[in-house]
């Protein structure tokens, strides 16, 4: 379950940072680590609901 909190609050970090930063390069990369996020989370809550 830590796990899980630690990727919700990287995910919402990502995302409200790409929308605040004007450098594209760098928005793309917190987008795409927010969908690794994003991901794993889905894995995850999937294996702790099963």
């Amino acid at each position: 379950m830590a796990r899980i909190a630690y990727l919700r609050e990287q995910l919402a970090r990502a995302v409200r940072l790409a929308k605040a930063i004007l450098d594209q390069q760098t928005a793309q990369r917190l987008q795409a680590f927010a969908t690794e996020c994003r991901t794993e989370l889905q894995v995850l809550t999937q294996k702790a609901a099963a």
